[in-house]
């Protein structure tokens, strides 16, 4: 099964494999029904003009660097105890408690600044998926099609690197996604019709910036739920479309007790620097 991110997102891609995967053990009642009916804000303009004037503004050149990638796996234990050492951290001066993804994610964004040797003074970027269905008023929880946007981390590699650090990166996550509400969908909404955007394959929200990564996927999709007659899958990966510098890739691991599996695309140097990483790879079992 293929679906094109052009019709919809991880969420329904997941809800329509567990979908077939029930309807193919002939099971009387369907756990998703989606609804089909697209959800558009009011007052959007239709058509929309696409700015697509020639056949070479949809089929540009695409040089995609030669990667490696990697799965990490780490354990319950492991996760709650990053989470635990970034909220300790926090305690007192944060306004919202720091989640165990987010925690994750800032112990594996330092550490691939440290892989990609990257100066104090650049600029490291962290872009991540943000659901819309629980933000937005009006989406169903079921929506079949996109229903997300990104939130972005920014900081200076010297600000999030070193001794005591961990928390002031998962901080800088968590207000990321805390920077996504109702109120910035609907304007970002409002104002794409007027100057339309695509992201390209192979190049996604990096644009070529050295120090840029990208999140991909969640712990809360359902990947290990189906089952086509040949017993509970044994492990899930990524395809083609996803081997791109810089993208990391979350799914709940195979145990179904809270811990993760990180799927981490490199550049072949860089990779072999971070599974070397001792840093990296205490807490991941």
């Amino acid at each position: 099964m293929s679906l094109s991110h052009a019709a919809a997102d991880w969420t329904t891609f997941w809800d329509l494999f567990n979908t077939w995967s029930e309807i193919n053990r002939n099971k009387s009642e369907i756990s998703t029904a989606a609804p089909v009916e697209r959800w558009f804000q009011d007052g959007c303009p239709v058509p929309i003009p696409l700015p697509f004037a020639k056949v070479q503004d949809m089929a540009r050149p695409l040089e995609c660097p030669p990667v490696q990638e990697c799965s990490i796996h780490f354990s319950p234990e492991s996760i709650k105890k990053l989470k635990a050492k970034a909220n300790a951290e926090m305690a007192g001066t944060a306004t919202a408690p720091i989640s165990s993804l987010q925690a994750l994610l800032a112990h594996l964004w330092r550490a691939v600044c440290r892989a990609r040797g990257l100066a104090p003074d650049a600029e490291a970027k962290l872009t991540l998926p943000v659901g819309c269905r629980t933000r937005v008023k009006g989406i169903p929880q079921a929506y079949m099609g996109n229903a997300l946007t990104s939130g972005v981390a920014r900081r200076p590699v010297g600000e999030i690197l070193g001794d005591g650090r961990l928390v002031r990166t998962a901080w800088l996550v968590n207000r990321a996604v805390a920077s996504v509400d109702e109120a910035s969908v609907r304007a970002e909404l409002a104002a794409w019709p007027q100057n339309p955007s695509f992201s390209r394959v192979g190049v996604g929200d990096r644009d070529g910036d050295p120090a840029a990564v990208m999140m991909s996927g969640s712990p809360r999709f359902d990947v290990y739920g189906n089952d086509f007659g040949w017993g509970r899958p044994v492990g899930v990966r990524t395809g083609p479309g996803d081997k791109e510098d810089g993208l990391i890739t979350v799914f709940e691991d195979g145990g179904g007790a809270g811990g993760m599996e990180l799927e981490v695309c490199l550049a072949p140097d860089v990779l072999a620097r971070l599974v070397a990483d001792q840093e990296l790879m205490k807490p991941s079992v």
